[in-house]
């Protein structure tokens, strides 16, 4: 394994980060900030408890989900899209390292990101609402699975996008609508019967409800289901990307 191509990728995609930290890292915590303090300080202490969790409490998962998701695919969208866009990916593949080396160094890196960005937001909540975390393990296992699967899925996005406007359409009109209808500020148990059974083919539902069984022990579908869903997602998103560099699908081109 060429260690040091992987190390150049992934130092490489770093140091774009720390040269942006406004807009990488500090904008996305701000932004969940916001949702914090509207829903979770101003409108949670008007309601009720769901499932014997505050409001405030309930929705951190959801939110950190909503960041997570969104912070995946677009740093590792972003990161193999500008080599693409200025023609220095050709250097890449003339390069003695192969595909897996490559999905290392930038996957890596935007699961890096991501994760820093989902602890940063886990750490500013504790400043408006107090929780515990009772499976710290599982949590942290939640939170590199899904940094990693959408990090992924991300990679793929990025090689299929000719312009800049399609790196947005997925997350945007796709992932953001399934992350709040999945379950983000709400439980699906409060949902009528057949929106709750429609619900279920909602695939964030699963990481979003295991995230929460981590946090406090209550889900709205078996954790085991959330983990087999997130792996399979992860295992779909590695065949799609064996697939595309055996056939050269938009990198050669």
């Amino acid at each position: 394994m060429n260690l040091h191509a992987i190390k150049a990728i992934y130092f490489f995609e770093m140091s774009r980060t720390l040269r942006t930290l406004m807009q990488s890292i500090a904008s996305p915590v701000l932004s969940t900030s916001l949702y914090f303090i509207v829903f979770g300080a101003a409108i949670g202490s008007r309601m009720g408890d769901i499932d014997g969790v505050s409001y405030g409490e309930f929705i951190i998962p959801g939110l950190i989900m909503l960041s997570l998701l969104n912070e995946s695919i677009s740093n590792a969208s972003f990161g193999i899209y500008m080599p693409k866009f200025t023609g220095t990916i050709y250097e890449l593949l003339s390069a003695p390292i192969n595909a897996f080396e490559i999905i290392i160094g930038f996957v890596g890196a935007a699961t890096t990101k991501s994760v820093i960005i989902g602890v940063l937001i886990l750490l500013t909540a504790k400043l408006f609402v107090d929780y515990e975390v009772t499976h710290p393990v599982y949590m942290c296992c939640f939170l590199f699975l899904t940094a990693s699967s959408f990090s992924l899925f991300g990679f793929i996005l990025g090689i299929w996008a000719d312009s800049f406007e399609r790196l947005q359409i997925v997350p945007m009109m796709i992932i953001t609508p399934l992350t709040f209808l999945g379950g983000s500020f709400y439980s699906i148990k409060m949902l009528p019967e057949f929106w709750q059974t429609l619900t279920l083919f909602n695939p964030v539902v699963y990481l979003i409800s295991g995230f929460r069984w981590s946090f406090y022990g209550i889900a709205d579908v078996n954790v085991g289901v959330s983990l087999f869903m997130i792996l399979i997602f992860k295992l779909i998103c590695l065949t799609v990307i064996y697939w595309i560099f055996k056939k050269g699908y938009r990198i050669k081109e």
